[in-house]
């Protein structure tokens, strides 16, 4: 059985339609939550297959309220890179990874929105990326990719969504797996929020089929691609 490391960063966001993929395919995944009492993070990559770092809402990297436990997590992210194993970013993640790989982060306002993306190659995760999915992003500030990093997927206007990098590992603007719910618990947990955030939900909402559609196909490419399967 894989084992991957969760890095959590609010309450409300988690794996979410990601989870029941993993549990299919015998991946088990363990939540570290640096923000609870007695929560803290790694300090080394041992008993771990990989990490994911999930988003974080109005937190970010370079601007706003940065997110407290960065530099610990900086310092798991390369351990974890230069061991060879796979990370995953989502959102805030993204940018922890391309920080973390060589790259770095550039300063955006907080948005959340729905884009459509689309794949730059058919042949893109071994064929198993969707040609088009929505992504929901809800992040502030903007990743810089590092020199070796391939886009995978891009929004209308050509910024990059999705990433991989090192190999094996891969960034995602949004959360391939997010719930309209998830998106509420976020505006709710946090005094500062993006604007228009009710037209968000809506989109988000009506776009949750074809998360979940999509993500079915994405997840084979994901477990794939990080060698979990």
């Amino acid at each position: 059985m894989k084992t991957v490391c969760v890095i959590q960063h609010t309450e409300a966001e988690y794996l979410g339609l990601m989870e029941d993929h993993f549990e299919g395919r015998n991946i088990r995944f363990l939540y570290q939550r640096p923000f609870a009492s007695g929560g803290r993070i790694p300090s080394e990559t041992k008993g771990f297959d990989g990490l994911i770092l999930l988003g974080g809402g109005p937190y970010g990297i370079v601007s706003g309220s940065l997110l407290p436990s960065l530099g610990p997590e900086m310092r798991l992210t390369k351990a974890f890179l230069d061991a060879g194993l796979p990370v995953i970013g989502l959102g805030l993640g993204a940018l922890i990874l391309t920080a973390a790989a060589g790259g770095g982060a550039e300063e955006a306002p907080l948005r959340f929105v729905v884009p459509m993306a689309v794949a730059s190659d058919g042949d893109m995760l071994g064929g198993h990326l969707p040609a088009r999915f929505p992504l929901a992003l809800y992040l502030r500030d903007r990743p810089v990719l590092p020199v070796d990093a391939e886009i995978l997927a891009t929004d209308s206007s050509g910024e990059a969504l999705a990433f991989s990098l090192r190999g094996n590992c891969l960034g995602f603007l949004g959360h391939p797996g997010m719930k309209r719910g998830m998106a509420e618990d976020i505006i709710m947990e946090f005094a500062e929020t993006p604007e228009n955030t009710v037209e968000s939900l809506e989109a988000l909402g009506e776009a949750q089929s074809d998360i979940a559609e999509a993500l079915t196909e994405l997840m084979v490419g994901i477990c794939r691609h990080t060698g979990w399967m």
